[in-house]
């Protein structure tokens, strides 16, 4: 069911070489990316018409309106299970909680007497979330999209998610109930590249946007990717992603259980284990069977997921040799179930989200930690960050001097303009002080009484 790739006993190589030992998923964007070209552009040239045609071509529904009424965002929530109401409120009090400590605050540094810098912090004016709809709704990708927006001060969010013909068109009710109670009003039924161009280029309906953010499938992150430039985007998220580090001290009903609960996302989901135990690693490959079996979407995600070359366990010498092996991998997700567990997170350098111990699954982390679930995937952990309200917000430097301040540290402007052949750059500093006739090089202006 899972493959096995043995790193034992040689020692590991470095860099790009150990990366391409190790296993991932084929996610072809640049391919991708040309056969989303005429989807956008149709967007760009004929707006809202082109989103209702493309909606019913690739969702079987011909829409009348591409916004979603807000009476049908009321009639979502009353009509919601009151215990998923209930769970959807306390995933978004708790991610409230984290997502608001993450804002930061305008800070000024003294750089000399007279003279400083201040750093503040401006969010973005427009926003487009998006909550994919394909084989799985995702409610909780609203809350962790929507969340650090809002505490980042965002002032216009709009939401858009693919139209589901079991619905009328509208998008799935738990992602309009999931809007509603987070007070996002503006919604629209488009789906994969279409909304993203919609957020881009903007419609009749819909103002552009300066940045797109959310989880979709390899036409979302073309997409993202042929905009890239004209809009801000979070990232192109890939297959979703686990890895887990463990020992012999690990449950392998555990492990198994957190393996199978990322391949039901996708056929090509990853599902990685790297562990120094063969014991263990046979007690996993145990347990996968009977628990594959028990569960749902086994013949159309599960299997094919953990069977793909996406999915292996990765036998090492020991947690040094795993700790390089997860670093090189630098996973979406990343448990850690070794003896000691927190000082071994403690070590790793590229992860999207750590998850500590027996009792943090990756799980926890997609619904209820208080930590987002938006995060690079495809190795992309060792240069980016998961969604959070730092991605929402810009930071706009101040410079604030006087002539003083100016006048004592003029000399090296004027020095390092000439070292790059730029005397307009030093002419402009010369200027101030009487100009560039009364300016000798190694003089250093007076400053005032």
């Amino acid at each position: 069911m899972i493959s096995r790739i043995d790193l034992r006993g040689d020692a590991l190589p470095e860099g790009p070489a150990l990366r391409d030992l190790l296993p991932r998923a084929d996610f072809d964007v640049a391919a991708a990316l040309e056969k989303v070209r005429p989807i956008c552009e149709a967007v760009h040239h004929r707006g809202d018409a082109a989103l209702i045609d493309f909606a019913e071509k690739f969702d079987g529904v011909r829409l009348e309106s591409v916004r979603v009424p807000a009476r049908a965002l009321a009639d979502a929530l009353d009509a919601l299970d009151p215990a998923v109401r209930a769970a959807l409120e306390e995933s978004i009090r708790r991610a409230r909680l984290v997502h608001r400590e993450q804002r930061r605050g305008a800070h000024t540094t003294q750089v000399v007497p007279g003279g400083s810098v201040t750093e503040k912090w401006v969010p973005v004016e427009r926003v487009g979330l998006y909550a994919p709809g394909g084989r799985s709704v995702y409610p909780s990708s609203v809350i962790m999209n929507a969340v650090p927006a809002q505490e980042a001060g965002v002032a216009s969010i709009a939401l858009a998610s693919p139209p589901q013909k079991e619905f009328g068109g509208l998008p799935h009710p738990t992602i309009l109930a999931a809007c509603a109670l987070l007070g996002v009003d503006e919604v629209y039924a488009a789906g994969g590249a279409t909304a993203v161009a919609m957020f881009a280029y903007g419609t009749e309906s819909c103002a552009p946007a300066n940045m797109v953010t959310g989880p979709g499938n390899i036409w979302v992150a073309a997409a993202k990717r042929f905009f890239t430039g004209r809009i801000g985007i979070d990232a192109e998220a890939g297959p979703t992603e686990i890895a887990v580090l463990a020992d012999d001290t690990a449950d392998p009903v555990h492990v198994a259980s957190d393996l199978i609960s990322q391949a039901e996302h996708d056929p090509l989901a990853a599902a990685v284990l790297v562990t120094d135990s063969v014991e263990l690693a046979d007690a996993v490959e145990k347990e996968l069977a009977p628990q594959v079996a028990a569960t749902k979407h086994i013949e159309d995600r599960i299997r094919p997921a953990l069977a793909g070359r996406q999915s292996a366990i990765v036998l090492v010498d020991g947690v040094d040799e795993g700790l390089r092996v997860v670093d090189a991998y630098g996973a979406e997700h990343l448990e850690i179930q070794t003896a000691d567990a927190a000082a071994v997170a403690d070590r790793v350098k590229n992860a999207g989200a750590i998850f500590i111990g027996p009792w943090a699954p990756v799980s926890l982390g997609d619904y209820a930690a208080g930590s987002n679930h938006v995060l690079p995937t495809g190795g992309c952990a060792c240069h980016s960050s998961g969604l959070s309200v730092q991605s929402f917000l810009r930071g706009i430097h101040i410079v604030d001097y006087t002539r003083d301040a100016l006048a004592e540290v003029a000399h090296h402007v004027v020095t390092l303009a000439e070292a790059e052949d730029l005397p307009a750059h030093g002419a402009a500093i010369k200027a101030r002080f009487g100009g560039a006739e009364q300016w000798t090089r190694g003089w250093k202006v007076p400053t005032s009484k």
